[in-house]
């Protein structure tokens, strides 16, 4: 895949690959990437789990791996990020922020994710995100249908208008069952907020424990109609 392929190329791949490779295995769906767009693919982490990540580096070793330092996640996010740079295949990146939480603060007044979570995600996710984007054709989510309604339509291989880019989310079709299966066949790691009753782990701030009966979201922006950071919708 060359820098100059056309979006217009790029969405036709993306469309063709998403009902070619709907019933493939997430290996086979990663390794298509890797061998499509070489270095021009990346795999993006929450560090919630390693699981993409982990698949990524068995189908391209030494894929970047991108991670979104927003300066307001738990310190267990951070010491995952940190291991996973140590023991997997992979080039991490750690995307950060053009202003920090202090910067932030003095701009737009303290503790913007209770005010204004939308423009605290847009400045400290979103935006960063489209930056560290700019280098690469296509890049990896950990989505899953499973974990709310505003997921169930996920595609394996999908175009991203908003970024005019590849989204490849090749464990969208797994359920929780099989996540764990996978974590406990390879020995992955996982950030261990999500055995101390946290089903999705974002920042700080913004996320609780899940009560039973909940969805694997409900953690995320509690008491508000928020369910998104605006990465993937």
């Amino acid at each position: 895949m060359t820098t100059t392929t056309t979006a217009a190329d790029l969405q036709q791949l993306a469309e063709q690959a998403g009902r070619d490779l709907e019933d493939a295995p997430a290996l086979e769906i990663l390794t298509w990437a890797a061998e499509t767009f070489g270095p021009r693919f990346c795999v993006t982490s929450s560090m919630e789990d390693a699981v993409v990540a982990h698949l990524a580096s068995r189908a391209f070793p030494g894929v970047d791996v991108v991670f979104l330092d927003t300066g307001y996640h738990f310190p267990e996010t951070l010491g995952t990020r940190d291991a996973v740079a140590e023991v997997m295949d992979v080039n991490l990146i750690t995307l950060t922020p053009r202003q920090t939480v202090a910067e932030q603060d003095a701009e737009h007044g303290p503790k913007l994710h209770d005010r204004n979570p939308d423009l605290c995600c847009a400045l400290r996710k979103v935006k960063p995100l489209e930056e560290g984007l700019t280098a690469y054709d296509a890049w990896a989510t950990g989505l899953r249908r499973d974990e709310s309604p505003t997921r169930a339509n996920t595609p394996v291989v999908g175009w991203d208008p908003k970024r005019q880019k590849v989204k490849v989310s090749p464990i969208a079709r797994w359920t929780q069952a099989d996540v764990d299966a996978y974590v406990a066949e390879h020995g992955v790691l996982t950030n261990p907020l999500l055995t101390d009753g946290y089903a999705s782990v974002g920042c700080a701030p913004c996320t609780r424990r899940v009560l039973e009966g909940e969805d694997v979201r409900a953690g995320r922006w509690a008491g508000s109609n928020k369910t998104e950071c605006g990465l993937h919708g």
